[in-house]
């Protein structure tokens, strides 16, 4: 199971969309991906018709989606296409056929206490570089939130080009934290800085 910081772990897989090896489709980009328990369960429909809905906000922040469940390509492929009848909606990211769990399992995805048999809701940030940056769980019974997903995945890209924190609940054009000084000069640096919004010597904002 990847942690934050680590490398996500290549596999290959068969998906509605073809075969994929994990590196090459990552390559260069963002990739959010997510699992869901089970094809044709209520829950879940409504989550994978979010991500597709949100595809072309995501493309445009260089992230790729990537769903799975446990379930064979023959299910999902019917799935996507019931979806589509019933909603207009059209699932047409990759979704990973994981039947013989192993995916699931290099990930952990499977939580005994909750099922042996069926993944979690489960999302996995992965950077450009193949960097586990964030990981979010959720239970069977509960759906995503799929504005966290959003802010979250903004977050990190936003902190990774002005190597700066980020407060709670922050959203674009609020300010970000100015990181801890680390000597004296930087100390002193800081108290005369005029510009940024100061609650303590340890905690200062800035606009970005």
């Amino acid at each position: 199971m990847p942690r934050i910081g680590d490398k996500a772990p290549d596999f290959n897989a068969v998906t509605t969309t073809g075969k994929l090896q994990f590196s090459e489709y990552a390559k260069d980009s963002w990739v959010v991906m997510f699992s869901h328990p089970a094809d044709f369960t209520p829950v879940c429909t409504t989550e994978m018709s979010a991500f597709a809905v949100e595809k072309d906000w995501f493309t445009e922040r260089n992230t790729k989606l990537l769903g799975l469940s446990i379930d064979s390509i023959h299910s999902h492929l019917a799935w996507v296409n019931n979806v589509r009848e019933k909603t207009g909606v059209y699932l047409d990211f990759p979704i990973i056929a994981d039947i013989d769990m192993s995916v699931s399992k290099l990930y952990g995805m499977l939580h005994p206490g909750e099922s042996a048999t069926a993944a979690v809701r489960a999302v996995f940030f992965i950077d450009p570089k193949g960097v586990t940056r964030l990981l979010m769980y959720y239970p069977m019974n509960v759906g995503r939130n799929m504005d966290e997903i959003k802010r979250a995945l903004v977050a990190l890209q936003t902190s990774d080009e002005h190597k700066c924190p980020l407060p709670i609940d922050w959203r674009p054009g609020d300010k970000a934290i100015v990181p801890p000084p680390k000597t004296l000069k930087q100390l002193e640096e800081r108290n005369a800085n005029t510009e940024y919004e100061k609650v303590d010597f340890y905690l200062a904002k800035k606009a970005i």
